[in-house]
């Protein structure tokens, strides 16, 4: 899920900036700072979701700022708007598999990748094709391949230290799968 949320915070506008226009410079430093940061998001009555900044819009800088002694850059308050991804436990997601693997899927969610395990894949059982770089279904015979569009349920969204988001997913429930495999099924 995607969120835009209002963040208020400090930006630091270095001295090498100072010929620049302030709202500019302000909204530069924010992305610099922000953009593909891991943050917590209040939602009200809920606990804090993590997310992940996907763009920074709006930037609104108070143009009096104050000086710290010994840092030469002028300080801030800015209200700004932070497009963020928010992935939560029991989504359903569409993105493209973009790795194979003998552990599972790796599937691009447009922001990050996301993680099926082999069991995780099919009802029936699943096996990795060396020869051929993908998953095959052995009752069925089908396969999941690198470029493959899939639906997937979100059940573990985790953090890793240093590397941030991590999303586990299945694709083991009704209307779940290869897109190729649901439309047939509609059909």
């Amino acid at each position: 899920m995607f969120a835009l949320v209002e963040v208020k915070d400090y930006v630091r506008i270095p001295p090498s900036k100072f010929g620049r226009p302030l709202e500019e410079v302000a909204h530069e430093e924010l992305r610099n700072k922000y953009e593909g940061a891991l943050i917590a998001v209040e939602t009200e009555g809920k606990k804090p979701s993590l997310g992940i900044v996907v763009s920074i819009t709006e930037a609104n800088c108070d143009p009096l700022g104050m000086i710290i002694p010994g840092d030469g850059a002028s300080y801030h308050k800015v209200t700004f708007n932070a497009l963020v991804f928010m992935p939560f436990e029991k989504e359903v997601v569409e993105g493209q598999v973009v790795s194979v693997t003998r552990a599972g899927l790796y599937v691009n969610l447009g922001v990050l990748d996301g993680f099926i395990h082999i069991n995780q894949v099919a009802d029936e059982r699943v096996v990795f094709d060396a020869a051929r770089g993908s998953l095959l279904l052995e009752e069925s015979r089908r396969y999941i391949e690198k470029g493959d569009d899939v639906r997937a349920r979100i059940y573990v969204v985790s953090t890793l230290p240093g590397k941030g988001l991590r999303i586990h997913m299945t694709m083991r429930q009704p209307w779940l799968g290869k897109l190729e495999w649901i439309t047939k099924k509609e059909g």
